[in-house]
């Protein structure tokens, strides 16, 4: 079991060697526009790009909650577009964060980490614009990367 390693940073610029996955969350309404995907935008355009694609599919394309799409951005970079948040806004149900999508999202970045031989580097997901709650993220992320070895680091920009 590996454990997550905290560092002040960047998570567009993953400290590791080899291949890396930049996990980050995005909604089930196609807005991008606010918060980390502005990060990512300003390094690649084709995270984006696909995203919006893949919005226009709708569910008969898979774009759902709990859905991973893998954007390569470069040859030892890919970036993991999830699906976990529900709309922008908080809402009488609370948050748009969705913790159960948000772990389907996480084993399939797992498995997808696994079969490239890669790292997994993210901002603190879910808590900006999501609204989520890290004490609850950071066990999904344990259970999901951590259990299975995987390399995980969480970037806190200064």
């Amino acid at each position: 079991m590996s454990e997550i390693i905290y560092i002040k940073g960047d998570a567009t610029c993953p400290q590791a060697k080899g291949i890396k996955v930049i996990c980050h969350i995005c909604n089930d309404i196609g807005a991008w526009g606010k918060g980390f995907v502005l990060a990512i935008s300003r390094r690649w355009k084709q995270p984006e790009a696909e995203y919006r694609a893949w919005h226009t599919t709708g569910k008969k394309g898979g774009f759902e909650l709990g859905a991973v799409q893998f954007v390569q951005a470069d040859p030892y970079i890919w970036v993991a577009n999830m699906i976990a948040q529900h709309g922008i806004k908080h809402g009488s149900s609370g948050p748009p964060i969705r913790y159960e999508a948000l772990d389907q999202c996480l084993q399939k970045v797992a498995n997808q980490a696994s079969e490239l031989g890669a790292s997994v580097h993210l901002p603190r997901i879910g808590c900006g614009l999501a609204g989520g709650n890290w004490s609850k993220i950071e066990p999904i992320i344990q259970k999901h990367l951590c259990a299975r070895g995987i390399a995980v680091t969480v970037y806190d920009f200064d």
